[in-house]
């Protein structure tokens, strides 16, 4: 078990389960031919968790998608906590810090996956958020009884079979997540903001300004920001700028001092920088990546 060396399990204590109990746990070794071709699962399971259950971890291979069954839990990305409850569907990015687990008074119970395979971070940087709520269960329940069901098998069809399933489970999670920050969960003031900074990310936008414009101080306006979107109007906007600078560079040849230009960066250092944090790859290592893929 390589993996647990590398990530810290608190199960050891009183709560409501003493021990964390695994249901389900499966483990894979990677196949060199499909990796290229499919998404392949490493490791899957059904988990009770202990109520001081965490993994914590600065940095680790592939995503994890992690479905809670009952209970609570919770998710820290990029400094910001996450509360998770049942029917909610976490989409964790391990190549950047992260930590997850119970809330002590009622420990969640979960299924989940960590994916690896092509066009993962593209597809993360597309999302408004980690955590998708409302997903029923009827809808992520076949997912992963599949990729159970084939990681128990030696068949020449189960990676095909894995990998459709783990398609169907990302189907459902980007919906999820695109409804993180939909228009219902919007409130008024903060529609005619957002609108604004999806069009026009390229410009000098500033918190005040952005404040002035939904009609709010600027502490109240990012207050309010972040109870609806998980993440301050800055990092929101830095997230859109990455987002439409992997666009450009997995669709163009234009430099990177241009693009970096196009999303609103005056400075490649910056862009560079940001660009290395919320994805993992320097601008040309992502272009490299998304053309060889």
């Amino acid at each position: 078990m390589a993996e647990a060396a590398k990530e810290l399990y608190y199960s050891t204590m009183g709560g409501m389960r003493e021990k964390s109990e695994f249901l389900f746990s499966f483990y894979a070794s990677a196949n060199t031919l499909v990796q290229d071709v499919f998404y392949t699962v490493p490791r899957a399971g059904h988990m009770l968790a202990a109520s001081d259950h965490v993994v914590r971890r600065e940095h680790f291979p592939g995503h994890e998608l992690i479905y809670c069954l009952a209970g609570r839990g919770y998710v820290r990305v990029e400094g910001v906590t996450h509360q998770v409850g049942p029917g909610d569907l976490v989409w964790v990015n391990c190549h950047h810090p992260h930590e997850h687990g119970a809330v002590p008074e009622d420990p969640w119970e979960v299924y989940w996956v960590r994916v690896e395979g092509p066009r993962l971070e593209q597809m993360y940087g597309l999302l408004s958020g980690p955590v998708g709520r409302g997903v029923a269960r009827e809808t992520v329940e076949p997912g992963y009884q599949e990729v159970f069901r084939w990681m128990e098998t030696d068949a020449a069809e189960a990676a095909a079979w894995v990998h459709a399933a783990v398609a169907r489970l990302l189907a459902v999670a980007c919906a999820a997540g695109f409804r993180e920050g939909s228009a219902e969960r919007v409130p008024g003031p903060l529609r005619k903001v957002m609108e604004r900074m999806k069009l026009f990310y390229f410009e000098p936008l500033t918190v005040a300004a952005l404040a002035t414009e939904a009609g709010m101080s600027p502490s109240h306006f990012g207050r309010v920001f972040r109870e609806v979107f998980g993440t301050s109007p800055i990092d929101w906007l830095r997230r859109e700028r990455i987002r439409q600078a992997q666009r450009r560079l997995g669709d163009t040849d234009d430099a990177v001092q241009w693009i970096a230009e196009e999303v609103g960066y005056r400075d490649r250092f910056f862009f560079s920088k940001d660009f290395k944090r919320l994805t993992g790859f320097t601008p040309r290592e992502f272009r490299r990546r998304a053309h060889f893929e």
